[in-house]
């Protein structure tokens, strides 16, 4: 696999554009950043950069979050439309010590993308809030285009990768986002190859997200983004990523990204696009 290293004048752009703003680009090592910088397109990550939760995949930093910055949405409002965003992206770390779990920190930043960006369309890549559905039907207010919620991995591997999640509870915020928004939102989550999963549980993910109204779904590969960080245990083929992107297609997903490098942001905004 070849990624397109991050060049000297596209980082300054977004280090200006981005100033005093957290991406999970950046944070969280995605192998994405030349590309997705070059496009000037990221993705944003609210409420700090320490999370709660320790999953073995993730490069996000971990321990007791400090206080929300109440400037935040605004900032990340003024961001998106310094860069011109069609599509805004945001996403945060997971705060289990707030009692809704942020969620109406996400509902303050969509209605600020979308003062300052009215016609752009807003995808959230969203916790599992504990399974509050009352915390998932306060970032449904806020009416985001897009709610996104990763499953990560097979069911199986949860206790190794996603330790203090449930694969269950984050099938049914899935669901009860399409439940609340109905025909007016797209549901989206995504998963992870590489890291122990047989194929026909992978197919049995995708079978598990349509029945719960997921209608997009991004397959990529999991790469080691530090030492810390569980092992790659292989490297799925590209016949493997075309295998499961028919697959999704076949079982009725409206919107399938599948291969090595796709990750849930990845050209998001192409995504949307089609659907649109």
């Amino acid at each position: 696999m070849r990624v397109k290293a991050v060049r000297a004048d596209d980082a300054r752009r977004m280090a200006d554009a981005l100033a005093g703003l957290h991406t999970v680009c950046q944070e969280a090592n995605c192998p994405n950043q030349g590309e997705c910088f070059a496009r000037r397109t990221a993705t944003f990550m609210i409420m700090g950069d320490i999370c709660t939760r320790a999953c073995g995949f993730c490069a996000v930093k971990t321990g007791r979050p400090g206080a929300l910055d109440p400037d935040e949405p605004e900032r990340v409002g003024q961001a998106a439309a310094k860069l011109g965003l069609r599509h805004v992206v945001i996403t945060s770390v997971d705060r289990d010590i707030d009692k809704d779990g942020g969620a109406g920190h996400y509902a303050k930043t969509i209605s600020a993308v979308r003062r300052h960006c009215p016609a752009s369309t807003i995808e959230v890549l969203i916790p599992d809030f504990k399974g509050s559905e009352d915390a998932v039907a306060t970032v449904m207010a806020a009416k985001p285009t897009v709610l996104n919620h990763n499953v990560e991995t097979v069911p199986r591997l949860y206790r190794r990768v996603r330790p203090q999640a449930s694969y269950e509870r984050s099938l049914r915020v899935i669901q009860a986002a399409k439940r609340m928004g109905g025909s007016a939102i797209l549901t989206k989550s995504g998963f992870m190859l590489g890291l122990g999963e047989e194929l026909d549980e992978a197919v049995q993910v995708l079978h598990d997200l349509r029945a719960h109204n997921c209608d997009m779904v991004t397959i990529g590969q999991y790469l080691q983004p530090n030492p810390l960080m569980l092992p790659v245990e292989r490297y799925a083929t590209p016949e493997e990523f075309d295998r499961l992107g028919a697959a999704a297609r076949e079982i009725g997903f409206k919107g399938v990204a599948s291969g090595p490098l796709v990750r849930s942001s990845y050209l998001a905004d192409e995504q949307i696009g089609t659907l649109a």
